[in-house]
């Protein structure tokens, strides 16, 4: 997926104000309509254009849009980071206005989803809900309870420019919440005639060192030696809940999986952990070491590449 510098493509700088951004589309789009233009590539540049000003012209696409930075160049391979927009606050459906619209991968892959995330079918006379990604400790999702949180709500202020506005929460998580789940908060969102809408927080999870999340489980790989792995052992392993301990038959190889169940993320049911197996051989860096790697290549009949007829 191409990179699109809309800024560029609008002939502005990234600090522009929004009449400046309405007057450089409006000139763009007289030049490169298709109905007038004599440009040989005068569709092209006019979808570009009006994807261009989709964004810049709405005060929170532009700030999710300006979030990922300046980094990359007009065309270069790119891939958003998961968690490129969390921390933003939007109202209601943000991107209801591009449906219909022919706009690239790159506006499809950066806005579809809140676009999807729409309001319900219903228009209601309560204000907009607003929507916002958050992105937890697995350890805050595992125990629940208060979490504070902060969010950016982006303006246009007095002088037309892009600006934030910044909203921290006190939010009661519930306990064993899973990621992409939504938590509603009552009344959050924009005021109306019949009643403030809603605030949902859309849960995601911080990488974790140890662990890798599927759902409600969870995922470890956990270290043996080459002589708990053949002979057997009862050896420690950590749990979101502390230490507990766990039996590994003998004969295991590098990849086994044990189940430990009920130890994954608290529900109903409960998620489990499975923890991977991974024989780590020690270095052969002393003498005695090597002679005792020599002995075992000498009595015992094992050859590993045997399967594979070499």
């Amino acid at each position: 997926m191409e990179y699109k510098d809309y800024y560029n493509i609008l002939g502005v700088a990234r600090d522009a104000s929004q009449d400046e951004i309405k007057r450089a589309y409006r000139k763009l789009a007289r030049k490169y309509h298709p109905d007038v233009s004599k440009e040989a590539n005068a569709e092209t540049r006019f979808k570009e254009i009006n994807e261009a000003n989709e964004v810049l012209k709405d005060a929170e696409k532009r700030a999710a849009y300006d979030q990922l930075g300046s980094r990359w160049q007009a065309g270069e391979q790119f891939r958003p980071p998961p968690d490129w927009d969390a921390g933003f606050e939007f109202s209601g459906a943000p991107h209801q206005g591009a449906q219909g619209q022919d706009f690239s991968d790159f506006f499809s892959e950066l806005f579809g989803r809140r676009a999807r995330q729409g309001g319900s079918a219903q228009q209601r006379t309560a204000g907009k809900d607003h929507h916002a990604k958050i992105m937890l400790d697995l350890e805050d999702a595992y125990r629940g309870g208060a979490h504070r949180i902060s969010l950016r709500v982006p303006e246009i202020d007095a002088g037309g420019h892009l600006a934030y506005r910044e909203r921290s929460l006190n939010v009661q998580m519930p306990k064993g919440v899973r990621a992409g789940q939504q938590v509603r908060l009552a009344g959050q969102g924009t005021p109306g005639a019949g009643g403030a809408g809603d605030l949902y927080l859309e849960v995601q999870f911080r990488p974790h060192p140890l662990y890798r999340v599927d759902g409600s489980d969870l995922y470890l790989k956990l270290p043996v030696t080459p002589w708990e792995a053949a002979l057997g052992a009862t050896i420690k392993a950590p749990t979101p809940d502390g230490t507990v301990e766990v039996k590994v038959p003998p004969n295991s190889q590098s990849g086994r999986k044990l189940r430990l169940k009920g130890r994954g993320l608290p529900g109903n049911p409960a998620g489990d952990l499975y923890l991977t197996l991974e024989v780590i051989l020690p270095e052969a860096a002393t003498p005695r070491a090597r002679e005792l790697y020599q002995t075992m290549a000498q009595e015992l009949a094992f050859d590993p590449r045997h399967a594979l007829g070499v």
